[in-house]
């Protein structure tokens, strides 16, 4: 079968690059063809036979200049269209995986992709069908946002939810309107929802129920783990340090739990509000093994997060190198956590609920040991093996 993965990003940069990345290179190991659509960049680390991909858009460096001629692509990309379709014609795909399309690469794609008959699936790494800003979260006001839900795209404006820029909120808003008046997502032949709460919230924006399937993201399978290093109890947190993670709240719960010590792994805009502890130890951005030791050993792991998040790698990584997890109740989170199984979940915004579950958790060892294999096992069912046959199985009933 010849795959064509579409995403706007074709080097490492964040969780649908991941996604598309290992889900390619598990398709060619079974024996598929696959290729590769999105945008230049000097460490872009996949491609296409026709090499064909739209120019860098960089919304943080441009001038002045650039950001007006990119106030135009970013709506409808008349070179996005130019260039996929040479990629068709050369690669001939028996099937296009969209990913992250809009801004960089915008649904225009999606027309040219059915002018060539070819079936499309899209994985919904985020809620932008939904909200033009593609979180469903205000900074201004710090709290969660679906003012946009029923059409009502104005709202983007009004609150100036893109960066608080009014240009790019305005862009944002205009894009919405323009797809969902042609209906355009409703041209894509199936939706991969990575949680429930996804789906209800593109099902709420217009698009048909019978092209939706709810499959989680999958994670790597763990073999042999080595036993927990227990001379070290500490709780861990890895992930961007930013508002929307709930990173205030929880730096306000580490302060009251003076003798659990805290680990933090990533980097963000609040970094420095991390150093106001004296039990949080800031560790900087970590990958790869490094990581993956750092969340086996911990006693447990916090995914505090105060937005609607679809379905929380941090979670599935978690669970797999056998550490339980503490997770608010907001979006798709709770879909992956059986609570007293594999984990506790707590109400979203309330922090005493927080520290009673941390408490709760770091005071119980006898449990956290039953968590531990719980969490082993249920990860089981969320390998890449599992979650390719359904996706092949996707692909083959659309062909």
């Amino acid at each position: 079968m010849k795959i064509l993965i579409v995403n706007k990003f074709l080097y490492p940069k964040g969780g649908s690059e991941t996604y598309a990345f290992k889900l390619g290179k598990f398709l060619e190991s079974a024996g598929h063809q696959v290729q590769y659509f999105g945008m230049e960049h000097k460490d872009r680390c996949v491609g296409n036979n026709a090499e064909q991909y739209t120019d860098n858009m960089d919304f943080h460096t441009a001038n002045t200049v650039s950001k007006i001629k990119y106030s135009l692509k970013t709506i409808y990309s008349i070179e996005a269209r130019k260039k996929i379709k040479i990629v068709l014609e050369n690669f001939k795909p028996d099937i296009v995986h969209l990913n992250n399309i809009n801004f960089q690469l915008t649904p225009s794609i999606i027309y040219e992709i059915k002018a060539h008959g070819i079936p499309i699936v899209q994985t919904v790494h985020d809620v932008q069908v939904a909200c033009p800003n593609h979180r469903m979260y205000n900074e201004q006001k710090e709290e969660i946002c679906s003012e946009c839900f029923d059409g009502k795209y104005i709202n983007c404006i009004k609150n100036k939810c893109l960066q608080a820029s009014l240009l790019k909120s305005s862009i944002a808003a205009f894009e919405s309107y323009y797809y969902h008046k042609k209906d355009t997502y409703n041209l894509v032949d199936k939706y991969i929802c990575p949680s429930q709460f996804m789906a209800d919230v593109i099902t709420k924006a217009g698009v048909e129920k019978n092209k939706i399937q709810v499959l989680h993201n999958f994670c790597d399978e763990q073999t042999n783990l080595s036993p927990k290093d227990k001379s070290k109890k500490y709780v861990l947190y890895f992930g961007r340090l930013s508002i929307e993670k709930g990173i205030k709240s929880l730096v306000e719960v580490c302060k009251r739990l003076k003798d659990i010590h805290f680990i933090f792994a990533g980097t963000g805009p609040l970094t420095d509000l991390c150093k106001g502890a004296d039990n949080i130890e800031l560790v900087g951005f970590k990958s790869g093994e490094e990581l993956n030791t750092l969340i086996r050993n911990a006693m447990f792991s916090l995914n505090p997060s105060e937005c609607n998040e679809n379905c929380p790698m941090t979670i599935l990584e978690s669970m797999s190198l056998g550490t339980p997890v503490i997770c608010s109740d907001l979006g798709g989170s709770p879909e992956l956590i059986d609570d007293d199984i594999t984990g506790k979940i707590f109400k979203a915004y309330d922090k005493d609920d927080l520290e009673e579950k941390i408490q709760y958790l770091y005071n119980n060892s006898k449990l956290l040991a039953d968590m531990e294999q719980n969490c082993i096992t249920a990860s089981k069912e969320y390998t890449i093996n599992k979650y390719c046959d359904t996706v092949l199985k996707i692909y083959r009933d659309l062909i």
